[in-house]
């Protein structure tokens, strides 16, 4: 009979952690420098005071950020670029909501599993194809129709492509929230709208919440697409910035790719923020 006092060795049980394995703190440090150095040194050369872009020279000043507003080229694309993201932000933001709760309230119904795979379809195929396919779309609709939307082909386009994107954060937010306040709802006689006004809804908001940044993201970012569907004068910051790449290079380049990320950065903090304020108040 073994003694009591022998020491019984303590086996260590739980989920599997990745981030106490060896080796995985180096690898996410290596990760975060190759990841978000290029965006200092990006930041902080757009204060250069040379005209060099490479090649740090004179006192930091605000000269650059001053040359990229005064820039006439540059207000139009930030205007054209503005118009486009907010246009399709919404509509794809709205058409995903309406899609995620389609897909996951309510009794199954034939094909439900096959329309999860069409919205989804976009995030799979390479973007130089859905752009290509849409630009083809665009010439068939204007040649045989003389159908032609101007700044409103981009806005179809970007909207179309940036609906899975807030479909799958809304949709994740609607698997995670119990049914049973919904039913409770019911149960106190209210009506579809007045439960989806005052239950669903308002623990929806963080879902909305980040697909809205992800939709506005992708939209203000994308240059694929519009490089393919812009017609003349619909040129967006990032084919402004793509097409000053091809000229004399200065650190008014750095200056602007810098408002662009200070915008993004900007939309995505301001939007965690709202979730999180919401999801403290109806959790």
């Amino acid at each position: 009979m073994a003694d009591a006092t022998t020491e019984v060795p303590l086996v260590r049980t739980g989920a599997f952690d990745l981030k106490w394995q060896p080796g995985f703190g180096v690898a996410t440090m290596v990760c975060l420098v190759l990841l978000y150095a290029p965006m200092i040194v990006l930041f902080v050369f757009s204060f250069n005071g040379s005209d060099s872009i490479t090649r740090w020279g004179g006192l930091p000043n605000w000269h650059w950020y001053t040359e990229a507003f005064a820039d006439q080229e540059f207000r139009s694309a930030a205007m054209n670029t503005i118009k486009i993201t907010v246009v399709a932000t919404i509509i794809s933001t709205l058409v995903a909501t309406a899609a995620a709760i389609g897909t996951t309230r309510g009794r199954r119904f034939a094909g439900q599993g096959a329309i999860y795979t069409v919205v989804n379809l976009p995030l799979m195929v390479p973007e130089i194809i859905t752009a290509i396919a849409t630009l083809s779309f665009f010439s068939l609709l204007a040649q045989y129709a003389g159908i032609n939307f101007g700044i409103g082909n981009l806005m179809l386009a970007h909207t179309v492509f940036c609906i899975p994107f807030a479909y799958m954060p809304i949709r994740a937010r609607l698997e995670g929230m119990d049914e049973r306040l919904e039913q409770a709802a019911a149960d106190l006689y209210a009506t579809p709208w007045q439960a989806f006004k005052r239950v669903t809804l308002p623990l929806l908001v963080p879902g909305i919440s980040a697909g809205t940044a992800l939709a506005f993201i992708v939209s203000f970012d994308d240059f694929t697409i519009t490089q393919l569907v812009a017609g003349p004068g619909q040129t967006t910051l990032p084919l402004y910035i793509w097409a000053k790449t091809r000229r004399p290079l200065t650190p008014e380049l750095n200056a602007m790719c810098t408002i662009l990320l200070a915008i993004s950065i900007l939309f995505v903090v301001g939007s965690f923020l709202i979730a999180n304020r919401r999801r403290s108040k109806t959790e």
